[in-house]
C-alpha cells in the first residue's frame, strides 16, 4: 500500500460513495480505483476476443437438454448493443 495525501473534491467523493456504497473516504477511493482497473481489464479481454474469429454455425444442434441456441448472430448483436 502507498500512503498519499491528496486534495479531493468533496462533492465527487460523496457521489462516488453513494454509487459504490462505501463507508469511508479510503474505501471509496480504493473502490473507485479498483473499478477503473477492472474496467480496463474488461476492455483488454473484449479486445482479445475481437481478434479471434468465432464460428457459431451449427450451434443450434450443439446444445443438449432443452434445445439449441442459435448463436450465429451473437457477435453482430453484441456490437449493435455496444453501439447503442
Amino acid at each position: 500500500m502507498t500512503r498519499i495525501t491528496v486534495d479531493v473534491n468533496d462533492e465527487w467523493l460523496d457521489a462516488a460513495r453513494d454509487v459504490l456504497g462505501t463507508d469511508t473516504k479510503v474505501a471509496t477511493i480504493n473502490a473507485a480505483l479498483h473499478a477503473f482497473a477492472v474496467r480496463r481489464q474488461a476492455r483488454e479481454i473484449v479486445a482479445a476476443f475481437d481478434q479471434v474469429e468465432m464460428d457459431f454455425s451449427g450451434s443450434v444442434d450443439g446444445w443438449r437438454y432443452g434445445g439449441g441456441r442459435d448463436l450465429d448472430t451473437l457477435a453482430e448483436r453484441a456490437r449493435d448493443d455496444e453501439a447503442a
